[in-house]
């Protein structure tokens, strides 16, 4: 029998619960719950199931729930069945796989909001310096000094000067 499941057997006696009792308070099957107590592991399809009972009933129980899992990963690291998984495949790993991971850590409504102040302040920037050089660029380089002549107007193209009221005679 395993120390984690003696451990866990011992605990629940000590409380005085029974296996029902603990099965309904943490929805883990009776079947499972005793399977834990034995240390019979087989039962199980994946390491992960152990792990999350054992720590939930370690949580009921009141245990040191950090050292129960350590005892436990120590445990099932000697069974064969349960080793870690070889990795599902042998290429190494990419930058492209690296920034696909760092992608998917990503919190996008910061990561939106970052962009969108870079980009403002880019067009920022842009539209300031657009500003000031047509501030300082002079519309009249290169048009030569002249002279202001009039086009020649005909009589019909002008106003008639208005003509001064005559003087009133008493």
């Amino acid at each position: 029998m395993s120390a984690v499941a003696e451990q866990l057997r011992l605990a629940r006696e000590a409380k005085k619960l029974t296996i029902n009792q603990v099965a309904e308070v943490t929805k883990i099957r009776t079947d499972h719950l005793r399977a834990l107590e034995e240390g019979n592991f087989d039962v199980f399809t994946a390491t992960v199931y152990i792990r999350g009972f054992v720590r939930s009933y370690a949580t009921l129980l009141k245990l040191d729930v950090p050292q129960v899992m350590a005892a436990l990963d120590s445990e099932l690291g000697q069974m064969e069945r349960f080793k870690e998984p070889p990795p599902l495949s042998r290429q190494p790993r990419s930058v492209l796989d690296f920034l696909m991971l760092q992608l998917s850590k990503t919190n996008w409504r910061v990561g939106l909001a970052v962009v969108a102040g870079i980009a403002l302040l880019a067009a920022g920037v842009s539209i300031y310096r657009a500003v000031r050089h047509h501030r300082t660029a002079d519309p009249l380089v290169g048009v030569p000094p002249a002279v202001y002549h009039p086009a020649k107007t005909n009589a019909s193209d002008t106003l008639p000067l208005p003509q001064a009221p005559a003087p009133r005679r008493p």
